[in-house]
């Protein structure tokens, strides 16, 4: 494929978000049709022609409509409150996009509300129905003053389709009146926000869509599926084309059964519980960040590291100056950072903090980032190795521990959370993964797991001090 045309179709996908506002996707546009990238095109483009030699369904991800599985098409077409329970990437989110977009365009006047726990799930529903919108029926968005913005499409036909956070509680939005709500990512959602946003459909006499991968058989989301108001639609990862048995094969291999069982399969399932409960978030997500940095306290961080060139690198910084409350005042996440940048970033912060402890994820590229810190004159006494490779081992008969155990830092946290002595910062990235981290029991022993638990890894680790007091770091 030749080069202008790459950048023809790199333009029209970036002329969605041209449409609600230019100055800041210049840039972005100009990353993607730079001729290295296009090399990366390129190889897409071969393993897209060879997609059948590696039994992939030859598919768009901006034009998901053109390869639509059987089950999605009969969703499309179904009226009245529709319940999803799905294996990861299985095209759910894709589905309901269109879905909504049709019913918008073919249906004057109606109200679609858009919801999930964060703006940024719930915005990548929005601008997947925008997507559709732009492809299909280009000449229904209204445009001038009345154009698209993160939150609203307007449509000529008198037809809205709007986008919200709901939060823990959805307060903020028991204001609307709607003819469709659609909520995605359900299953951890408090049960407090579909009690605020249900009243919503009551005059219109309007349709619930909910939508999820499972997480256990517990919230408002579980008691859906036995719900017989609900056309259910069940689709595991397995009964997806779009994923490669390679690929499924090594999660499979990576991952527990039950965690594979929930995540790919769609499964509820008893022996899979959340650490913390909507209610424990609730009561310990309430602290706002600071002005300004307090001098003379003391201070701890903990640090979750990332993978090379995957993941996130979390910053959680906690003041533990008063023995009978632990403050979180900082949580920082940083992508795609190398390594070393990602120490230096530690010592600079504890240029502002001056650091009593140093908790640091050791296990792979941590073990990296110790040592750089070691070489820190100012830092080399503070550092403290958490690493997720310590373990239980029996001697002699009796069962031991080597290190401190993944269980111990999250039940510290735990209790901690329940014993009102710890509040942690109002900031949705942080509940996100608070939610996301599961455990199942393993031979007895508890595992922990979620797809989105970098930033309470680093808060298992920050709040550490509090617990161990006495540990003394063993300098290298």
């Amino acid at each position: 494929m030749e080069l202008n045309t790459y950048k023809h179709l790199n333009k029209r996908f970036l002329g969605l978000f041209w449409h609600i506002n230019p100055e800041p996707h210049k840039k972005i546009l100009k990353n993607i049709i730079n001729p290295k990238n296009i090399i990366i095109l390129s190889l897409l483009s071969i393993l897209k022609l060879k997609g059948r030699d590696y039994n992939i369904m030859e598919y768009n991800i901006f034009e998901p409509w053109k390869t639509l599985d059987p089950w999605q098409k009969k969703y499309i077409a179904k009226e009245g409150n529709c319940f999803l329970l799905c294996g990861r990437q299985s095209g759910k989110t894709a589905a309901a996009s269109i879905k909504f977009g049709e019913r918008a365009a073919n249906k004057p006047n109606q109200i679609i509300l858009m919801l999930a726990y964060t703006e940024k799930q719930a915005y990548n529903l929005f601008f997947k129905t925008l997507m559709y919108l732009k492809a299909k029926h280009p000449k229904l968005i209204k445009k001038g003053n009345d154009k698209p913005t993160k939150h609203i499409i307007l449509l000529t036909n008198g037809s809205q389709i709007m986008c919200y956070a709901a939060g823990l509680t959805g307060e903020g939005i028991r204001t609307f009146t709607v003819t469709s709500l659609v909520i995605d990512e359900a299953a951890p959602m408090a049960r407090e926000v579909f009690i605020a946003t249900m009243p919503m459909l009551s005059v219109t006499k309007g349709t619930l869509d909910i939508l999820s991968t499972p997480r256990g058989k517990e919230g408002f989301f579980y008691e859906c599926s036995k719900d017989d108001t609900f056309e259910k639609f069940y689709v595991s990862a397995e009964d997806c084309p779009r994923h490669p048995k390679e690929f499924l094969e090594s999660q499979k291999k990576r991952m527990s059964q039950l965690e594979y069982a929930q995540e790919y399969l769609a499964m509820f399932l008893d022996e899979i519980r959340r650490v913390f409960s909507d209610n424990w978030i609730k009561d310990v997500c309430t602290g706002k960040r600071r002005k300004s940095i307090l001098k003379n306290r003391i201070y701890d961080i903990g640090c979750d590291v990332a993978r090379k060139d995957k993941d996130e690198f979390t910053y959680e910084i906690f003041d533990r100056t008063n023995r009978n409350h632990i403050e979180q005042v900082e949580n920082i996440i940083t992508r795609n950072v190398p390594i070393p940048k990602s120490a230096r970033r530690i010592i600079a912060f504890n240029e502002q903090y001056n650091f009593k402890k140093e908790y640091i994820d050791s296990g792979g590229m941590g073990i990296t980032v110790c040592d750089i810190l070691r070489e820190s004159e100012q830092n080399k006494r503070k550092v403290v190795e958490i690493n997720n490779a310590s373990r239980r081992y029996v001697e002699d008969g009796e069962e031991k521990k080597k290190g401190i155990l993944k269980e111990d830092l999250y039940e510290n946290l735990v209790r901690l959370g329940e014993q009102g002595k710890i509040t942690l910062l109002d900031d949705e990235d942080q509940i996100i993964s608070l939610q996301s981290v599961q455990f199942e029991i393993v031979n007895g022993k508890a595992k922990y797991f979620g797809n989105n638990t970098h930033i309470a890894e680093g808060d298992i680790r920050g709040v550490w001090g509090e617990k161990d007091k006495s540990l003394n770091p063993m300098i290298i």
